[in-house]
């Protein structure tokens, strides 16, 4: 089957569906999205999102929170713009239903949290299930909206780019991005997407990760695509770790939210003891990669599982009211956080890489956009500040939007390519599904050991050819057997991971999230700049 539409956006979280709703204006919109639409990190985002709304805030301290988090590696220009535009996106969130949580004296004032990083309180929020808020109001709109189709448990499996169709690229060595071919996971049907534009905005890939706070569906799928295509890619090796994700044998990927720390949250040993002034001045709210590996290194020096959050000294109700869904779901494990400290240990969150835009979303293929996780826009550097990631996606979705409204032009100039439908070859059913649960469990376990929250030289060549190996295998794989969902996260993973230790290697400095213990000291004279790789 082959479907043709004017906006093709893969991906359904807080950017997608922002650009959905505003391209649906000017044609017809096309959402592609792997699971179920509410399967999306954004759905997870506990936080908020940071803006300037109180009265003793200003842009210029935003922006400079921004900029030290970013460890020098973030554009001046594309933060100015984020941070001058978060009041005005923040309320468009509002006009489509999003109901952040206000002051009790006040109804039309934001109730403003704090995070680690910022100078001022200015986390807007709902409660602490702000993704989830955000993503029901945007999801209820987008299935109301008569110009936007949406294909659930649909997965891409590779762009559809003039060099793959034609064997050539344009003007300049120019390529162009057409669509994409998409697995239905469900009939296991393969289908042509085509478009005049293609956004990627499918998350992060915190499952290349052995523990994450991520979602089952964060798989680095717009990353791997975007780079099999030719696509430039940015900072890969700067990888978030969130300081506090819930330890316990029956939770997986609960994050305990930064705001807990904001609000007074203590970090703790065994032994009651607060240990984060003995690793910054900011103690408990500094920046997520101090903390980070301040864990670590507790963890490392005691031989115990995990550390304690502790934040029993504020009033019950205080936090019942603030931090609800933490609440409940440790309350349902046995946790009373009103009395007692939650255990925590670092995992994987956030990829401050991805793929390499401009100012208004467009990457170095024609026709190609990414925005939200996949994106690697400039703003966070080699550091992402807390809440500064659902205020990424609003905006550069509106950029990408105000750039690819005029690239389509009249829909009567346009004429699709031609374009052939998949050709599974000879390829045959996949017997042993071992083959990929191997190699799944082998690249996670291989990115967590090796190419963690602290590195070195030598654990990170010995990464790279382990991924070698399992590439070649999964390539294999990939002629020998019919496409499957689990196989297409299978490739990708390797890919992303492949990305993330080829640009570690790169960095000859510890900066931000990159922290080497071959090369302690940041070296800006030659690497106060982005690491930019491509596939030749």
């Amino acid at each position: 089957m082959e479907i043709k539409t004017d906006f093709l956006v893969i991906g359904s979280g807080i950017a997608g569906l922002s650009f959905a709703l505003k391209a649906a204006r000017y044609g017809e919109v096309t959402i592609v999205t792997k699971k179920a639409m509410v399967d999306t990190s954004t759905n997870l985002a506990q936080g908020g999102i940071a803006a300037v709304t109180g009265p003793d805030d200003s842009f210029e301290l935003h922006i400079a929170d921004t900029l030290r988090s970013g460890d020098g590696l973030s554009r001046p220009d594309v933060v100015g713009l984020v941070v001058k535009e978060a009041p005005e996106r923040i309320k468009e969130l509002v006009d489509i239903g999003v109901q952040f949580t206000t002051r009790p004296e006040n109804q039309t004032h934001f109730d403003l949290g704090k995070e680690g990083g910022h100078s001022r309180r200015r986390i807007v929020h709902a409660q602490d299930l702000t993704g989830q808020e955000i993503e029901r109001a945007l999801v209820a709109r987008t299935r109301e909206n008569p110009r936007i189709t949406i294909y659930e448990n649909h997965v891409a499996i590779d762009l559809l780019t003039r060099g793959k169709l034609l064997k050539k690229k344009g003007k300049d060595n120019q390529e162009t991005c057409f669509g994409a071919y998409v697995l239905d996971t469900q009939t296991g049907s393969i289908h042509t997407f085509l478009a005049r534009i293609t956004l990627l905005c499918t998350g992060g890939a915190g499952k290349v990760y052995l523990y994450t706070s991520n979602p089952d569906i964060a798989t680095g799928d717009g990353m791997a695509m975007a780079y099999r295509a030719g696509a430039r890619m940015a900072n890969m090796e700067f990888v978030q770790f969130h300081p506090t994700c819930l330890y316990h044998p029956k939770a997986k990927n609960f994050l305990i939210s930064e705001a807990v720390r904001g609000e007074g949250g203590i970090l703790i040993d065994k032994h009651g003891r607060a240990f984060m002034e003995k690793y910054d001045l900011l103690k408990d709210l500094a920046l997520r990669d101090a903390v980070a590996r301040a864990i670590d290194a507790e963890l490392k020096k005691s031989g115990d599982d995990c550390v304690y959050l502790d934040i029993s000294h504020r009033p019950a109700d205080f936090i019942k009211n603030r931090f609800p869904n933490i609440y409940q779901k440790c309350l349902s494990l046995g946790i009373d956080i009103t009395g007692e400290p939650i255990p925590v240990v670092p995992a994987a969150h956030y990829m401050c890489g991805g793929i390499l835009t401009d100012i208004y979303a467009r990457s170095s293929i024609a026709g190609l956009y990414a925005i939200g996780e996949t994106a690697c826009t400039g703003l966070h550097g080699a550091n992402r500040l807390a809440s500064n990631s659902l205020l990424e996606a609003v905006v550069f979705a509106h950029q990408a939007l105000l750039s690819s409204i005029e690239e389509i032009g009249p829909k009567s100039s346009y004429t699709p390519p031609s374009v052939p439908p998949w050709d599974p070859g000879g390829a045959v059913d996949l017997q042993e599904s071992v083959l990929i649960s191997h190699n799944w469990d082998g690249i996670r376990r291989l990115m967590w050991n090796y190419v963690g929250i602290v590195r070195t030289d030598k654990r990170l060549a010995l990464a790279q050819k382990r991924l070698d190996f399992m590439q070649k295998e999964i390539q294999q794989h990939y002629w020998d057997y019919i496409i499957t969902g689990d196989f297409l996260e299978l490739r990708n993973l390797a890919t992303v991971a492949e990305l993330i230790v080829t640009c570690a290697l790169l960095r000859k400095e510890s900066r931000g999230l990159h922290y080497n213990l071959d090369h302690l000291s940041k070296d800006d004279a030659h690497y106060k700049k982005d690491t930019i790789i491509w596939r030749q």
